[in-house]
């Protein structure tokens, strides 16, 4: 199960940097935030595998609030460009 563990750790770790590295040197601002929110839910999947992991629920809230944010910023920048579109 260590083994698991370590290479699950390995993977989200990646998936971080390499949202990261995107929303560094994204070239446009719907690619940086394709790589932010593909960053939350790196985040919001690490979260659950440590509470599956440690067997304990006390992440929850903080799982609600990193969807919350999500859900609010993706919507919020779909309708900023969709009005820049416009104009």
């Amino acid at each position: 199960m260590l083994v698991v563990i370590m290479i699950v750790s390995v993977l989200f770790g990646a998936a971080a940097l390499a949202a990261v590295y995107r929303i560094i040197r994204g070239p446009s601002l719907l690619d940086r935030v394709i790589a932010s929110d593909v960053l939350v839910a790196t985040v919001m999947c690490a979260i659950g595998a440590e509470m599956a992991i440690n067997r304990h629920t006390d992440g929850l809230p903080v799982l609600l609030a990193l969807a919350m944010f999500a859900i609010v910023g993706s919507v919020s920048v779909a309708r900023f460009m969709s009005k820049q579109d416009d104009a």
